[in-house]
């Protein structure tokens, strides 16, 4: 008998701790799965605890969901194997075509056609694309764009379609896909069309403005929530627990609120966006400002969620449970609500903050079907820089990439190769061949001779091979993905270049230390001119800088593969017409990946001071020259290009104390 009533005892114990615990810690559920494949259909959201509903309200107080028909899939059913053929594909990579559009279209839709024109994966053949674009164009209510004539039942094609409205079902799909901007859920077919972000018609077509978080953790006085409003605004809402903003059946007062109208967002560290699909345009808002999208039942499909993992930046939470949901708001550690802010300031700029990128984040999915396994991997996708500056053309493993060794807490292992290239007539670089060959880093030498002269029969022997390459007499031809190069780590000379073996070990184990990065000797600085309403450079030698010439300087390869399948043609031919351009053209590629500057380390006087057009009290510089760093700023849409005041120096760098203590010890010779 004791030991019955001991028995219930502990059960009524437990039970009451249970209740008390599901009261403290809300039920609060992150329903996008963690990584999509595009074999696998998703549900799109499937609660958890539907089953403990009763345990928050009374029966009958919880609203039901109406009865839905069920419905067919669009286009009979396609998936990616059978409404498909990817096998054009695969032999000449993604090309697309895109059908001629006739009639009138919106600054939207011509953002659209220029960032896909523009772009690697554009062909103007239908015979040589294996993707053929429809643009849907808006017109009146009830009507679709009529589909173009080599249709083909829609195989092999996407329809791009932004615009909210659908369109009446005598639009017969067949086996196109479909692009469309936030498509419901009840007829989005997974891993077959692509849902993509609801964009406002003033979005820039390139570059786009920088994402607005100022201030990573909560700070005190800013609001907790900003609730998304019908009209277009946003409200800052109180966060007393017995109060229910987002809810018209509470009664009890909402506390302070604050009326933000338009599409300004208020310094919030939560944004509460309701499920209905015209608030699908606060998403991105919510993204750009660095405020956590709360998600409450949506019904559309979040964009790109075949390859993004919305778990690192978003929250799906049930709108049946405002109690649960704010108190669990409010309970989030500072280190989750710091993780997730920042995946969305990374998210908003590598792929929504611009019209270009949107459209390549499309194609990229796209290309990533047709290639299966050799596509990009999850991490490439959900971490910095972004899948759409990460080559798979490149490579598939991630430790080739310069990107990943901090988070692996790794390295590059391996030594260097030193590219030299020579472009004007001159003697060889026999004395800068000695000076590197005698680093014990230094794995082989390849000279690139671009010059009109030919070279010379022999060369001097050294410690490693040494390889000399017949270069096409361009610029440019120096950032070419050279298949003779074998190492991760590139030492950029050009044959006037003046460096020791001291000064090339140290900067290579500085590189090593940051491979993602660019390591140089001589440095530029760009300013804004506003006596000239534009961009400068100048090559004075001060403490800040934000450019290192590539006439000594270390990178990683990978650098010269984005530099000739990922830059505008444009920028690379503008770079051939005006040689000081391709410093500075590197420079903004690697700025605009890393969102980091170069680093500079020390070198002896004994350098060559080069000079670029733009010097205070120089000679007045060509106007093309001068124009340079102003065109490639429009090239990419904003000016990527960060400045920094750091040297790193070796230990005891002239600190007075015995030579015999310090290992780089030449680098302070005069």
């Amino acid at each position: 008998m004791q030991s019955w009533r001991g028995k219930s005892l502990w059960l009524a114990l437990s039970a009451s701790w249970l209740l008390i615990l599901l009261r403290v810690f809300p039920l609060l559920r992150l329903a996008v799965p963690a990584r999509p494949w595009a074999s696998a259909p998703q549900g799109w959201p499937r609660w958890l605890d539907t089953e403990l509903l009763p345990s928050f309200s009374q029966p009958g107080e919880l609203p039901e969901d109406a009865p839905q028909p069920p419905q067919a899939p669009r286009g009979g059913g396609c998936d990616w194997g059978a409404c498909f053929d990817a096998s054009k594909c695969r032999t000449g990579g993604l090309k697309v075509f895109v059908h001629p559009v006739a009639g009138p279209i919106s600054a939207s839709h011509r953002k659209i056609l220029a960032s896909i024109e523009s772009s690697r994966y554009h062909t103007a053949s239908p015979e040589e694309a294996c993707l053929l674009l429809f643009l849907s164009l808006e017109v009146p209510a009830g009507e679709c764009s009529p589909v173009p004539q080599q249709w083909n039942g829609g195989r092999n094609h996407l329809v791009l379609d932004l615009h909210p409205a659908p369109c009446p079902q005598t639009f017969q799909l067949g086996r196109a896909m479909v692009a469309k901007a936030s498509p419901t859920v009840d007829t989005f077919r997974p891993g077959f069309d692509v849902a993509l972000p609801l964009l406002p018609e003033a979005h820039p077509l390139r570059g786009g403005a920088p994402g607005q978080l100022r201030q990573h953790s909560p700070h005190p006085g800013v609001p907790l929530l900003a609730l998304a409003e019908e009209r277009g605004g946003w409200r800052t809402a109180g966060t007393d627990p017995s109060t229910c903003p987002w809810d018209g059946r509470c009664e009890q007062d909402r506390g302070p609120e604050q009326t933000h109208p338009g599409g300004t967002l208020p310094n919030a560290t939560f944004c509460l966006i309701p499920g209905h699909r015209p608030d699908a345009l606060h998403f991105l808002q919510a993204l750009q400002a660095g405020c956590i999208p709360v998600l409450l039942s949506p019904r559309w499909e979040l964009p790109f969620s075949e390859v993004i993992d919305w778990t690192k930046a978003a929250i799906v939470a049930d709108e049946r449970l405002p109690f649960q949901v704010l108190a669990a708001l409010q309970e989030m550690p500072l280190t989750r609500v710091l993780a997730l802010r920042q995946q969305t300031q990374f998210l908003w700029d590598a792929y929504f903050s611009s019209v270009e990128k949107v459209m390549h984040t499309t194609l990229e999915i796209i290309q990533d079907r047709i290639f299966g396994a050799s596509a990009h991997a999850s991490l490439l996708w959900n971490s910095p820089p972004g899948a759409l500056l990460a080559l798979p053309t490149f490579s598939t493993s991630l430790s080739d990439f310069p990107f990943y060794h901090l988070q692996w807490g790794s390295r590059p292992v391996g030594r260097f190769s030193a590219l030299i290239w020579v472009g004007a007539p001159g003697q060889p670089p026999l004395k800068l061949i000695q000076a590197v060959a005698g680093s014990q880093n230094c794995a082989q030498i390849l000279v690139l001779w671009s010059s009109e002269k030919p070279p010379p029969s022999r060369w001097p022997e050294t410690a490693v091979p040494l390889t000399v390459m017949d270069g096409q007499r361009k610029v440019s031809d120096r950032f070419f993905p050279h298949r003779a190069i074998s190492t991760d780590a590139i030492l950029s000379l050009d044959a006037h270049s003046s460096v020791t073996t001291s000064e090339v070990d140290f900067a290579f184990l500085v590189w090593q230390s940051f491979p993602e990065r660019m390591v140089g000797f001589l440095t530029w600085n760009h300013f804004w001119d506003e006596a000239q309403g534009g961009w400068g450079y100048t090559a004075e030698r001060a403490n800040e800088f934000s450019m290192v010439l590539t006439s000594a300087a270390f990178y990683h390869r990978y650098y010269h593969t984005l530099f000739t399948h990922s830059l505008p043609k444009a920028l690379r031919t503008l770079a051939d017409e005006t040689p000081t351009c391709v410093d500075i053209l590197m420079n903004f590629l690697v700025a605009a990946v890393t969102k980091l500057p170069p680093i500079k380390v020390p070198y002896g006087k004994q350098h060559f001071e080069a000079t670029p057009p733009l010097v205070p009290g120089g000679p007045e510089p060509q106007p093309t020259a001068r124009d340079c760093i102003n065109q490639m700023a429009a090239g990419f849409g904003y000016m990527p290009l960060v400045s920094s005041r750091l040297r790193l120096d070796p230990v005891l760098f002239k600190d007075p104390v015995s030579v015999l203590r310090k290992k780089y010890r030449s680098l302070e010779k005069p």
